[in-house]
């Protein structure tokens, strides 16, 4: 049986570390805005999905379309990511663990 410095840990794990620190929760909070922020703007341009189209799908304006698509603007709400992840095929899945 090998040791954890033989696989390559040493210490604690990242995620210790963030607990440790404090920022845990906010930096994951801020990795799950970024990932849909990301897969949005994927789809949008397998879809060839303008943003102009997009806003005028989601009856919504350019700008408020580029708060979705901004990783860092953590201030959109749920009811306007379902209804993005619906316009370009996908369902927005939440759970609490």
């Amino acid at each position: 049986m090998t040791n954890d410095v033989e696989k390559g840990r040493v210490g604690s794990s990242f995620e210790d570390f963030l607990k440790a620190e404090g920022t845990y929760e906010a930096t994951v909070d801020q990795a799950v805005k970024r990932v849909l922020a990301y897969q949005l703007a994927e789809a949008m341009e397998t879809q060839g999905i303008t943003k102009v189209a997009m806003a005028k799908k989601l009856e919504t304006s350019r700008s408020q379309l580029d708060r979705i698509l901004d990783p860092n603007n953590e201030s959109v709400t749920l009811g306007l990511l379902a209804r993005a992840a619906h316009i370009v095929g996908r369902k927005l899945r939440l759970e609490l663990q």
